[in-house]
């Protein structure tokens, strides 16, 4: 599943970015990688961007971003 598919408050593990070196050299940096759990803060009202917490670091992603990070759903227990 894309992380634009999930909900503000949804948790999710990063399973794969699927983007050039360049974006995925960028997201990297924000500690955006494969293995890492996050959880969406919240989206804008078109759901043009949105923020996610990754190990405590707030990031604000457009949704061409978002749409190339495939993510694992954590369902609740």
């Amino acid at each position: 599943m894309r992380l634009t598919e999930l909900r503000k408050g949804d948790r999710g593990t990063i399973v794969r970015i699927q983007a050039d070196p360049e974006l995925r050299n960028r997201l990297h940096s924000f500690g955006i990688i494969p293995g890492e759990e996050l959880e969406v803060k919240g989206c804008s009202l078109a759901r043009q961007t949105m923020e996610i917490d990754v190990d405590g670091t707030l990031i604000a992603l457009r949704k061409e971003e978002a749409e190339k990070i495939e993510v694992r759903k954590e369902e609740d227990a």
